[in-house]
């Protein structure tokens, strides 16, 4: 009894050392590979969008076989800069953005969302500001000189008569609605999806002054180095969205979806897409 005892004991021994070997072995093999990144535009703060993306990520890493990192910028321009020294394998990003991806460093546009993208002027609900000419002289805010959502609210701004105006860069959406309901600033541009993601609370104290038409929202678009894999990458984003938890993230975020690029569709970007060079090409930050 005992003897047989001593040979079970054995055996489960060797049974985990083998275990332990076949793991070690696939975790080695895996740190081996090398990760596949996604990029995302830095439309709100670095823990949400972490948090956002999970859900992608994890499963594209499993439909893949292969890591599969998310990661982000301080600011657009940074991320723009990145993007363009071709530091993403996918770039998750606002339209303009993706054109300049596509046109100076052959990224490849794949989808977008259902949801329409229309950029916002925000002001205080309780505030003094009724129309646009109300901004002279005042402070307002933008996500960074090349922000799709800044750039269209210059333009807007210049449209009205309203320049020059003071405006200053911060680095969150969500720092833009809290800095103009507590009167820290006259007005801030950000995207009608991020408003419609803040609290009901905060959504109170804020009023869209302005809205852009519809454009396009924020478009993947793949690294040419990566074209090989274009049918294994996008047949997994569309199996995303057929899972819980795809539909969760379109709903969540007021998306709607997936959907193709239409053909020649970015092109209407250029013009904000040339702005984005030249504010690249002057060293901003």
């Amino acid at each position: 009894m005992k003897k047989r005892w001593m040979w079970i004991m054995k055996d489960c021994i060797l049974f985990i050392r083998i275990t332990l070997i076949l793991l070690l072995g696939t975790g080695a093999a895996w740190a081996q590979q090398e990760a596949f990144v996604i990029g995302i535009a830095p439309h709100s703060s670095a823990r949400v969008i972490l948090e956002m993306y999970q859900p992608l990520r994890i499963y594209l890493e499993k439909e893949m076989g292969t890591p599969v990192e998310v990661v982000t910028a301080p600011d657009f321009n940074k991320f723009a800069r990145r993007g363009l020294e071709q530091a993403y394998d996918l770039a998750v990003t606002t339209s303009h953005q993706a054109r300049l991806f596509q046109t100076d460093a052959r990224y490849i546009p794949l989808l977008t969302y259902k949801a329409d993208f229309k950029s916002v002027a925000l002001v205080s609900a309780k505030g003094p500001i009724r129309k646009p000419a109300d901004l002279k002289g005042k402070k307002v805010l933008g996500l960074s000189l090349s922000s799709q959502v800044t750039l269209w609210g210059q333009h807007w701004l210049a449209d009205h008569g309203v320049s020059p105006v003071s405006i200053q860069y911060v680095s969150a959406s969500d720092s833009v609605a809290q800095l103009v309901s507590s009167g820290e600033a006259a007005a801030g541009f950000t995207s009608l999806a991020n408003y419609q993601k803040l609290t009901p609370n905060m959504q109170k104290q804020l009023r869209i002054l302005a809205q852009s038409n519809s454009m396009p929202g924020r478009v993947y678009v793949l690294n040419s180095k990566r074209s090989e894999q274009r049918k294994k990458i996008e047949a997994a984003l569309w199996g995303f969205a057929g899972t819980p938890a795809g539909r969760q993230y379109f709903e969540a975020n007021k998306l709607e979806g997936y959907r193709k690029l239409r053909p020649g569709e970015l092109n209407a970007m250029d013009v904000y897409a040339a702005e984005v060079r030249q504010v690249l090409r002057d060293g901003a930050q």
